[in-house]
């Protein structure tokens, strides 16, 4: 419990940090730092799923690694309960990561070939110590029955099955520990539209039936409004605007969020879609542009926005947070 007497949220982000460093020269020195992810804040509630969406490259994978310390942030902390899960020892960590888990984006590479089904879904079991031989086995049938998977295939190796069973499979080997937490890293990019529809309501089933809590990474518009309770906007390594599905499809205020939500096929051809293109490329991490990060490309440039950063401010009405930084507000 925190001091106020509330209970704190399931994960709080605060002022999270990822830099790379960039070596060279003779003697091998830190020459640059790339800076993947630059100062994120945010709340995930249990039960409730932040779905995260911006531009290849935005930062948004090495986020949700960070979160995990699967990367060690450079700064910030990253609260699980009330707990700073970044102050943590290795061995503390361990323990702790139970709660957390990861579905990576490729299932093709995130599943060993040398392994069968029963063992790759039952090696974070193995890992942890959890259960007899005979325990682990029911767990395992338990997990493919989750997953809409029979225990006929346990014996199968990933090369046997298709893409959206085979992130099925990975599905299942993090949920082998009951956690409270996962990081859905483009968990269907990789998949058929067919095939993606079959694995995103796997994810809300268990969303509402098990109340995890999700950070769902995707740079698909229509993926993140279907599966999402809260969107963040990632640009640069910084959330630029974060609001509830309704209130950020409704009414998107940054520059950035209205050329993406621009960019959505209306299926109408009768309407006629404004589409706002964004002039140049994203700009080098390594190399940030000064003040906001987006005036190189922002249609509504103004002459503060190249030398000031924005502060984040809640422009909500009717007590919704919706938070955006941008010199507009």
């Amino acid at each position: 419990m925190s001091d106020t007497g509330k209970t704190p949220p399931l994960l709080e982000v605060r002022g999270l940090k990822k830099y790379f460093p960039v070596r060279g020269g003779v003697f091998n020195r830190v020459m640059a730092q790339v800076r993947a992810v630059d100062g994120v804040d945010f709340i995930i509630e249990q039960g409730k799923t932040l779905g995260l969406v911006g531009e290849s490259g935005c930062g948004k994978s090495t986020l949700g690694r960070a979160i995990l310390r699967l990367h060690e942030p450079t700064g910030g902390q990253v609260l699980v309960d009330g707990k700073d899960f970044t102050a943590l020892s290795r061995k503390a960590l361990v323990a702790e990561r139970r709660r957390m888990q990861i579905i990576f984006q490729d299932p093709f590479a995130s599943l060993s070939p040398r392994r069968t089904v029963a063992q790759i879904i039952r090696e974070p079991l193995d890992v942890h110590r959890i259960g007899t031989v005979e325990e682990r086995r029911q767990r395992v049938i338990e997990l493919l029955d989750v997953v809409g998977m029979g225990p006929e295939v346990r014996d199968r190796y990933p090369h046997e099955f298709s893409g959206g069973q085979r992130q099925r499979v990975g599905i299942a080997r993090a949920l082998a520990l009951n956690p409270s937490f996962i990081v859905a890293d483009e968990p269907v990019s990789a998949l058929d539209v067919s095939v993606q529809s079959q694995v995103l309501n796997v994810i809300s089933a268990l969303k509402r039936e098990h109340g995890i809590a999700f950070l769902f990474i995707s740079h698909d518009l229509a993926v993140i409004q279907h599966i999402s309770d809260e969107i963040g906007v990632m640009y640069l390594g910084r959330i630029v605007e974060r609001a509830s599905v309704e209130a950020l499809y409704r009414d998107p205020k940054h520059p950035y969020t209205k050329a993406l939500m621009s960019a959505i096929p209306v299926p109408d051809p009768t309407r006629k879609s404004q589409r706002i293109v964004l002039g140049g490329d994203v700009p080098s991490p390594m190399n940030p542009p000064p003040g906001c990060p987006f005036h190189t490309r922002c249609p509504e440039v103004m002459a503060k926005c190249r030398s000031v950063v924005p502060e984040t401010v809640d422009v909500g009405d009717d007590g919704a947070s919706h938070v955006v930084a941008c010199h507009l507000y």
